[in-house]
């Protein structure tokens, strides 16, 4: 496998002699079975044979005692760079482009494939089962953690920077935290952070960790029901949008694909990325959609549109995988796409087909198909189970978006309504 890389045979006796020669190997192999670039095993074995020959000259002959020397062998680069990073972004960056490589190949060569790593948790130092009591004793889903721990994450980073302890925390922090996240949230989503930051206080003072239970003074700030108007787009925009899709490459048969269940279905980008190649009854022209939000499974009729454009994909993109999910990453490694890369995607078309419209994304398109069934004189009981809601008042929403209706309404007779 490593021929396939390096002409040189020196090379190649080089890095087959060194102690972590049979560990690179399996590396090298397990990159070329992800697709990985020629360009990418080349620039990584180096770094490898590099940390390899600093960990055994601090005593190192075993992979698994390796992880516990990778910070060392961080700050020796660090410290040979000819030119100090630019700035605290370009730090970071070098430092990521050093650990996340030899991270990567630890897990590979010490467990045989690449497992999908959790993200640390926040304030793992004050309160480590916190996330745990979320999920067992609350019972929150997993979305709902992954949430908190991302609000939370944030003001992790609040309170490192200004070096509080847990006994720190008071309401001018947390006043200042939220007046900070102000400035890029709205109000449903600051409202959010609220939510996660009271949780995290009371679980704080139940667990004894703070003396003094301040979660009542976090007060989220007041929304109201039906205030805003779904931000939804013409058919002619969504016309546009689908029309920026350059679809002679696979990342344009995937986007197009994906963006066809949007317009057509109105899913949400979780239900898009958790599509299976079971889900579509080809037969059948039938369309399942498993583990929507409010818990059951909605069943479609498989439009010519949407069933050609998924095939067309999986003929000429989809890689070839056991993994029976439909959409996949074109890049290296080659994992199924998630939740995100469906609304970033969404939100990349809008934007070169330049429409205007208030937070684009894969929400913009499912409001843009309950706006065409409104117009199409659908109820709004009707709607909601196309939607996939889970209560009546998720569609009400949709019923100030019936502008004809209400042009009636305020053009007519005032009488004729009594």
């Amino acid at each position: 496998m490593l021929e396939r890389y390096f002409t040189r045979p020196e090379t190649v006796d080089r890095i087959r002699s060194s102690w972590l020669g049979d560990a690179i190997q399996t590396y090298v192999a397990w990159l070329a079975g992800q697709s990985y670039s020629s360009r990418c095993v080349i620039r990584r074995v180096p770094l490898f044979m590099r940390f390899g020959e600093f960990a055994r000259k601090r005593g190192v002959t075993r992979v698994e005692e390796l992880h516990g020397h990778l910070d060392a062998f961080v700050r020796s680069h660090l410290r040979r760079r000819l030119r100090p990073c630019s700035s605290r972004g370009a730090h970071r960056q070098y430092v990521r482009d050093i650990r996340k490589p030899i991270e990567q190949f630890l897990r590979v060569v010490q467990a045989g494939h690449l497992p999908s790593q959790p993200a640390p948790r926040p304030f793992q130092g004050w309160a480590p089962h916190f996330f745990e009591h979320l999920r067992a004793e609350r019972g929150l889903s997993p979305t709902t953690v992954a949430a908190y721990s991302f609000q939370l994450a944030r003001f992790e980073q609040y309170v490192v920077a200004r070096r509080l302890s847990a006994d720190g925390l008071s309401p001018a922090i947390l006043d200042g935290f939220l007046a900070a996240r102000r400035v890029h949230l709205c109000a449903r989503s600051l409202g959010s952070t609220c939510a996660a930051l009271r949780a995290f206080l009371r679980y704080l003072f139940r667990e004894g960790i703070v003396r003094r239970d301040i979660s009542s003074l976090v007060d989220g700030p007041r929304t109201y029901r039906l205030s805003e108007i779904p931000r939804a787009i013409s058919a002619a925009d969504v016309s546009q949008t689908l029309a920026a899709v350059e679809r002679r490459s696979i990342v344009g048969r995937r986007d197009y694909a994906m963006l066809m269940l949007l317009v057509v279905y109105g899913l949400r980008a979780r239900e898009v990325a958790a599509l299976t190649l079971d889900d579509i009854d080809w037969r059948g022209s039938i369309l399942h959609v498993r583990g929507r939000k409010a818990g059951h499974v909605g069943t479609y009729p498989l439009t010519p549109e949407v069933g050609e454009s998924v095939l067309d994909y999986i003929r000429h993109g989809r890689p070839d995988t056991l993994d029976r999910r439909i959409f996949f990453r074109a890049a290296a490694p080659r994992a199924a796409v998630t939740h995100r890369v469906v609304s970033l995607r969404a939100k990349t078309y809008l934007r070169k087909a330049g429409v205007t419209v208030s937070r684009p994304g894969s929400h913009t398109l499912r409001h843009s198909c309950a706006q065409r069934l409104v117009d199409a004189d659908f109820s709004l009981k009707v709607i909601g189970d196309f939607l996939g809601h889970r209560h009546p008042t998720s569609t009400r929403i949709y019923s100030k978006v019936a502008i004809e209706a209400l042009r009636e309404v305020a053009l007519g007779d005032g009488e004729e309504l009594l």
